[in-house]
């Protein structure tokens, strides 16, 4: 075995064993929806026990908000995302073509709009939405959520957008078409890594969303954050059974999203530079 051969197994033995480090608590807690409060609170910790469904059983038939509850995140999320990637799009579109004036110091104000900590913008917000009418309202914390989310989605966009030739452009306006079809048929094709990266950002962060849903929203628009937040305890104690139950069926959807479009976050995370132009 060439010196070759042994660094690069070395290098790779490194990579399983730093991913099964960060994949531990995630393994944990999956196997802890199986197990039983006793076999949860054992110790030493049991690797090697009866599996059992109750406990997802119990958090159907017990939680009985848990369905709108998920319904809410799923909802939530898919509305605002989609509303925040088209609106991104146009303004990015107009970023990169049109290169208005202070350009570069509006990008770096709508970059700073995801600075803030939430907790230094809740009151106002809280205040705007309760003297509005809005708390409680799917369409209030939809486009709460979608404006949150559309200074990062410009970002990734206007990077994919620079990367794209504007021959592309003078071509479909030279051979008669408008800019609508430019944008939509010809440019628009060009972005899906982009389009996809911004998505699945902004879909991790409406997700996992709760300070916002907690104080603006109300009894219909509870998420699963509320939910893991306001059950928690149970019984005097710590509801384990309850915390890796919800939590496994939690982590499902964002796991599948990024499984199936892993290759995307990688460009998304280079906002596109990893593109030459095209």
């Amino acid at each position: 075995m060439n010196a070759e051969s042994l660094k690069r197994k070395g290098y790779y033995a490194v990579l399983w064993l730093t991913s099964l480090l960060f994949f531990a608590p995630v393994a944990w807690i999956v196997m802890s929806s199986f197990k039983t409060r006793n076999d949860i609170l054992a110790v030493p910790p049991k690797l090697i026990f009866s599996p059992t469904f109750d406990n997802y059983l119990d958090l159907l038939d017990r939680n009985t908000s848990f369905v709108l509850q998920f319904a809410n995140s799923v909802v939530l999320s898919l509305s605002a995302v989609v509303i925040a990637v088209v609106v991104s799009f146009l303004a990015a579109f107009c970023f990169s073509r049109f290169k208005p004036k202070g350009t570069n110091f509006l990008m770096f104000i709508l970059l700073s709009i995801r600075m803030l900590p939430a907790p230094a913008v809740i009151l106002p917000v809280y205040l705007m939405y309760a003297n509005f009418g809005w708390k409680d309202s799917h369409i209030a914390l939809i486009l709460f959520y979608a404006m949150f989310s559309i200074p990062f989605s410009v970002w990734i966009l206007k990077g994919f957008l620079d990367g794209v030739s504007v021959r592309f452009d003078e071509t479909g306006l030279v051979n008669g078409g408008s800019w609508l079809h430019v944008i939509f048929r010809v440019v628009l094709p060009q972005l899906k890594p982009g389009l996809i990266a911004a998505f699945i950002f902004n879909m991790i962060f409406v997700w996992n969303e709760f300070l916002f849903n907690f104080i603006v929203g109300g009894v219909s628009t509870q998420n699963i954050p509320y939910a893991l937040a306001v059950g928690t305890y149970s019984d005097g104690g710590l509801n384990w059974t309850f915390i890796a139950t919800l939590t496994t069926i939690y982590i499902i959807p964002p796991i599948v999203f990024i499984y199936l479009f892993q290759k995307y976050l990688l460009a998304g995370m280079t906002f596109g530079t990893v593109r030459g132009e095209v």
